[in-house]
């Protein structure tokens, strides 16, 4: 696995990151936590760094579990834990990106984690509540103190980060290097305004939800794309998921490899700023997706699945490219545009 550079900072990331959101859950006991270790050490062994966590996954065992297996060996790799999400179910001032919750949130990351500093810390979510200002001046405080390395947010608009980091570069504060938000072949809406974002401005964009929580690493449908919706189902929403689904089983028996490497494979192909987050079970599930890496997708089997799993960017996207020819058409006739 290679590496490359977390948004516009010198961190080195590797190409997919080690999603640990499973780890610590309350049925996997000692064996479990074996489990988790061997992958850990299956994902170090292929080159990767980067693991992320969150303060809540596992009602916080997951953190301590992350820890844990982190013992003797933190510095070794790029540890990253979000905020946002709650603490406690009773106190208002337990979840939010505001000072208080951040400053407490991280304190106890950093104590289940067993480590003195984050290399990047997340807020988790958009919290529509709290001014920007605040929250990137706190998450400023925390990078001051040593404490984080880095910050990214997840799961917010495009104009939030874009405001967010014009206040950072004006007032001098740490703006956010990378994004999160789901991406795969049956979700691409981060086309419409993130991607584009992420690339214009050198951010990283992690991709969760890569193989669609499961739904792209089976076997596509028995039926294929024709197959009726069943009994209250969104019609529209099913024929794309089963068009998608049955396209890439088709190209996966081509290849010859499973469906959960072609759907990483083209993922990992669309934007050097793309990173997909891989959650495994096992060690043998993880070197399994890993091998996506190695997978080079024909053009024109690339081709049915941008077809397959196309979607409308809406306005002004769709506008702009309609009407672009009628209003510059000097423009489209003889300008060579920037690379």
């Amino acid at each position: 696995m290679r590496t490359r550079l977390f948004g516009n900072t010198g961190l080195r990331v590797s190409e997919f990151f080690l999603g640990t959101m499973s780890f610590g859950a309350p049925d996997t006991g000692t064996e479990g936590l074996d489990t988790h270790r061997r992958v850990l050490d299956a994902y170090a062994e292929a080159g990767g760094n980067t693991l992320d966590t969150a303060n809540f996954y596992q009602d916080g065992r997951g953190e301590s579990t992350v820890g844990e297996l982190l013992a003797g060996r933190r510095d070794e790799f790029v540890l990253a834990s979000k905020y946002t999400g709650p603490r406690s179910t009773t106190d208002p001032n337990a979840a939010g990106s505001h000072r208080k919750n951040l400053r407490l949130s991280l304190e106890q990351s950093l104590r289940r984690l067993g480590t003195d500093y984050l290399d990047i810390y997340w807020v988790h979510i958009w919290d529509r509540h709290t001014p920007v200002e605040e929250t990137m001046r706190a998450l400023d405080d925390a990078v001051t103190s040593g404490k984080v390395l880095y910050v990214g947010i997840s799961d917010a608009p495009a104009w939030v980060i874009t405001h967010a980091n014009t206040l950072a570069d004006w007032r001098g504060w740490t703006p956010f290097a990378g994004v999160q938000a789901p991406y795969s072949l049956l979700r691409r809406d981060v086309e419409r305004e993130l991607l584009p974002m992420a690339e214009r401005f050198g951010l990283t964009l992690a991709a969760w939800g890569a193989l669609a929580h499961g739904a792209l690493a089976g076997a596509g449908t028995a039926g294929g794309p024709e197959a009726g919706a069943g009994p209250g189902a969104d019609t529209g929403r099913w024929q794309r998921e089963q068009r998608v689904r049955y396209t890439l089983k088709v190209v996966a028996e081509e290849l010859d490899v499973p469906p959960a490497q072609v759907a990483l494979a083209w993922l990992h192909g669309r934007s050097h700023a793309v990173h997909p987050i891989l959650g495994a079970a096992t060690p043998g599930q993880l070197a399994e997706n890993l091998e996506a890496l190695a997978l080079e997708l024909p053009a024109e089997a690339r081709a049915r699945l941008d077809a397959a799993s196309d979607i409308a960017l809406g306005f002004p996207a769709d506008f702009i490219t309609t009407v672009g020819p009628d209003v510059f058409p000097q423009d489209h006739a003889r300008l060579d545009a920037r690379v």
